[in-house]
Parts: structure tokens; sequence; C-alpha cells
């Protein structure tokens, strides 16, 4: 009896509906007693309401959720290749056309001397021969192509050395002949001497101040300073042809003239230098006999010549391009000649 009492009291007690000789019972007998707490059944099956229903899998986890396959168009990462670029061959020495010729000339094994060509001689020439004009009418009839000569010389030079346009460069240069021919008509030719050396110095001076301003590398500034004393000096010294004689002129010029054209004729290098300097002997002859220098003439013709062809020689470097040294080739044959000139003319004088 004792035993049946409580098991009534358990099952009417806050335990009721729980056998703990049996299994846990399911929420569908499990009874609590009324005015009791209800407890949620920790053993209860949760999809036990979904009775004879398959279990499928729904919805989305976190990895499907925040980690979908992004189609390939759409990934940032795997983006369409990029149309090809232009493909290029090999690099050859004969048909890049982006190299010099110089530069192919090294490249090749051989000299990088171009000469300047016919356009540059005949442009000598006419040069030459409105100097050997002018010479007789006097020296302010010759300070004309005089000026345009010390103009070419110092762009010229510049140009030759890859530094075009370097317009402060150039500018004190012309203005170096130009103070030359002041001083040299103001002092007269028996003081050509001393009026070109004067402004020479002075212009050495001024190209080293000029380079110690720049805020250029050291490098560039060497390079600046040595292009602009190197064309300062032959705009100066193209002064020679104020301090010589206009005999001496008219001949040196002529020669000068007939010699580059010679030069520029398509024959193999010494035959063209022993042609040139035969035929600025022959020039000098000739224009000497117009002179009371006679046949001295052809001496000073073939001195002239010589500098004009070291001239022409150093026009010949073609850095950077074939059309640079153009005004190069025109100017340095008649401004290296000129010292030869004033020298050859007071010796012959």
């Amino acid at each position: 009896m004792k035993a049946l009492s409580d098991q009534q009291s358990y099952e009417g007690g806050p335990y009721s509906g729980y056998d703990p000789y049996g299994q846990p019972q399911t929420p569908g007998n499990w009874a609590p007693t009324p005015g009791q707490p209800q407890f949620p059944n920790p053993y209860a099956d949760p999809y036990g309401n979904q009775q004879g229903a398959a279990q499928q899998w729904q919805g989305q986890t976190w990895d499907t959720q925040n980690h979908a396959r992004v189609p390939v168009a759409e990934q940032p990462y795997q983006q369409a290749p990029p149309e090809p670029e232009p493909a290029f061959g090999p690099a050859t020495l004969a048909g890049n056309a982006r190299i010099t010729d110089a530069q192919r000339a090294r490249l090749e094994g051989r000299s990088p001397v171009i000469e300047p060509g016919v356009q540059p001689a005949a442009l000598t020439a006419l040069l030459g021969a409105l100097l050997a004009v002018a010479a007789p009418l006097g020296s302010y009839a010759l300070v004309v192509p005089l000026v345009l000569l010390q103009a070419v010389t110092a762009a010229g030079w510049f140009r030759l050395n890859g530094m075009w346009p370097a317009r402060q460069g150039i500018a004190l240069a012309f203005l170096g002949g130009l103070v030359a021919d002041v001083a040299v008509l103001a002092a007269g030719r028996e003081q050509a001497p001393v009026a070109i050396l004067g402004p020479l110095g002075i212009w050495v001076l001024l190209a080293l101040v000029l380079q110690l301003r720049s805020h250029a590398s050291p490098d560039e500034r060497m390079y600046g300073l040595m292009a602009t004393v190197a064309s300062s000096a032959l705009a100066i010294v193209a002064t020679g042809y104020l301090g010589a004689s206009p005999a001496a002129v008219s001949v040196g010029a002529a020669a000068v003239a007939v010699a580059v054209l010679a030069r520029a004729l398509p024959l193999p290098t010494p035959v063209s230098v022993v042609l040139s300097l035969l035929a600025a002997a022959g020039a000098g002859f000739a224009v000497g006999g117009l002179t009371d220098l006679g046949s001295q003439g052809a001496a000073l013709g073939a001195g002239a010549a010589v500098c004009a062809l070291i001239g022409h020689r150093v026009a010949s470097y073609d850095y950077p391009s074939r059309f640079v040294h153009f005004t190069a080739g025109v100017a340095l044959p008649l401004a290296a000649a000129a010292p030869a000139i004033w020298l050859l003319g007071r010796v012959f004088a």
C-alpha cells in the first residue's frame, strides 16, 4: 500500500509524466499538472511533429550564404586577359629605324663618321664666296657675311653635340663673336690679335659663371661648360677674317669653298682629300693672281684648305642624327680656316 501511494504521489507530483523505469514520454502523452511550471522536455524530438514527412535540405548554411560561388565573368581576380600587345621581332641592325646611322655603324663595327653631304658643302661654298667678294669692299662690308658665319657656328657646335636648342649657350657664343667684331673694327687690323684674345678670355669666364649658376647635375654642367667655351671660341676666332688683309681673305675663302665642294664628291676618302687640296691650291693661285699675292696664293689656299678639312672632319661625327650636324658642316670649315688665313696672310704680305 505504501508503494502504491508513493507511485500515486509521484504521478501526481511535479514530475508527473516521467517514468524512471521506462523511456521518456513524448510530448503527445505528457500532460503536466495544472498549476505547475511547465519545463521543456530535453529529450523531446524537435522534428516529431513532422510525421511521415521526409527530411529534406532547406535553406542555406553560413558557408553557402556568405561564400556563394561567383561566376567567372564577375570574379574580380579572374578577369579575362586583355588584348595581346603587338608582337615585336628580335632587334636587327638593318631594320631598326630608331637608331641613327652612327649608332648602326658602331654596332656593325664601322666608323661612326658620316660626312655632312653635298647640301652643307654648297652652303659653305656660298658663304665662302660672299666672304671673298665682300673683303675688297671694306671691313664693314665684310662684317655682314661674317656675322652670319658666327651665328651658324654658334648654333652648329651645339647641334653637333646634341644640345639643340641650347638658347643661352648659343646666344652667349654669338654675342662673343659680335663683341670681337666690334673690338677689331675699333682697334684696327694691326691690333686684331689683342682685340680677339680679350673677348675670348672674358667669354670663357662668363661661360664658367653661367654654368656655376646652373642647377643641373655636375656632369651636365661640365658638358655644357665645354660646349659653351668651344662654341664661343670658334665664333670669336672667326673674327680673324676682319683682322686679315683683304687679299688673304679673298684667296682663303675661295680656296675653302672649292675644297669643301671637292670633298663632298662621292669618291674614296684619300682620293677626295688629295683632290680637295689640289683644287684649293688651284683656286688660291687663280684668285691670288687677281690680287697682290700672286702665286703665293696657292700656298695660302692649300693651308686654308687643310684647316677647313679638319673642321669638315669634326662636323662629320653624327650625333644624334644625320640632320643635326647640318649647320656644323656649313660653318666649321670656314671658322677653322680663319686663324690660318690671318697668319698666312701676314706671312705672305
